[in-house]
């Protein structure tokens, strides 16, 4: 067993978040379509003393039991029956709260590193259930490709590569303040369409991504925690003008928000659009592009 091990780890966009009403559990049902981004903060395990010691390049994150990294290591070596000490840093690149799932994503991460550091105790099964009492985005990051996810989003079915979207762009914006998921979920009750969404529209945008049309694909992307946000920040409904009007065959709010994201046709498409967002919207923005 190496005595040390170094992963990146990644995040992801919902291309589609369609709530179906609040469940008896206090959670709510859903269908959700979330990809994968190639945009990662980088994570590093050692096995060393005791105990669990974690750090962090952002002081603004909690480091004990507050961090999903600290609480996936306490969960992993409890179920593996593991009385070791490790030390892990995590190097932050990914927005907080900005709806892109990095938390969870670090979660997932430290989950599969400890596995493989300590020579891959608990089985993949076993994996997948510590992720999903930790969070509901984490077990779609024990995989690598994009899926449907279904329940309260712990429930993950792998999809192949959508030829639609083959050879595009992700361009992201975080504006600067991040909206909370309980917040977005409470707010929620004031828009009944937006809660109680119709069931199918995860199927139907899966046909069209299998498409080659990525426009068409496109105008089925949605948003259900859009409602609240979009009327409490018109920032963001501004982003998504601006994107429309940059010939984005999509664009929208990730997750609870508050990244907006837009589809670039390609590399040269994404470079274009940012410049026109600085020059258009100021310097002052997280802005970045990203190969789908």
């Amino acid at each position: 067993m190496p005595p040390t091990l170094a992963l990146k780890s990644p995040c992801k966009v919902n291309l589609l978040l369609n709530i179906l009403g609040r469940r008896p559990d206090g959670f709510h049902e859903l269908e959700t379509i979330m990809h994968p981004v190639a945009l990662y903060d980088d994570l590093e395990f050692e096995r060393t003393g005791e105990g669990v010691k974690l750090t962090c390049s952002d002081r603004t994150l909690p480091v004990d039991s507050g961090n999903l990294v600290h609480r996936a290591t306490t969960a992993f070596l409890t179920a593996a029956g593991l009385s070791v000490g490790i030390r892990i840093h995590l190097e932050k690149r990914i927005p907080l709260a900005a709806g892109l799932g990095g938390g969870s994503g670090n979660a997932a991460t430290t989950l599969l590193g400890l596995n493989e550091l300590f020579d891959h105790p608990l089985s993949a099964d076993r994996l997948s259930a510590i992720a999903s009492s930790l969070g509901s985005d984490i077990p779609f990051f024990l995989q690598t490709g994009p899926a449907l996810a279904t329940g309260r989003g712990e429930i993950i079915s792998p999809l192949p590569e959508f030829p639609a979207m083959r050879g595009s762009v992700f361009v992201l914006v975080h504006p600067g303040f991040g909206i909370s998921t309980p917040w977005s979920y409470q707010n929620l009750a004031r828009f009944p369409a937006a809660l109680n969404g119709q069931p199918g529209r995860a199927a139907k945008l899966v046909t069209r991504l299998q498409a080659t049309d990525l426009p068409a694909a496109g105008a089925e992307f949605y948003n259900s925690l859009e409602a609240p946000a979009l009327e409490k920040f018109p920032l963001l409904v501004l982003f998504q003008e601006f994107f429309r009007g940059e010939g984005a065959p999509a664009t929208l709010m990730s997750g609870s928000g508050s990244t907006t994201f837009a589809l670039a046709t390609d590399q040269a498409h994404a470079e274009g659009m940012m410049e026109r967002f600085r020059s258009h919207f100021g310097g002052q923005y997280w802005l970045t592009s990203v190969p789908v």
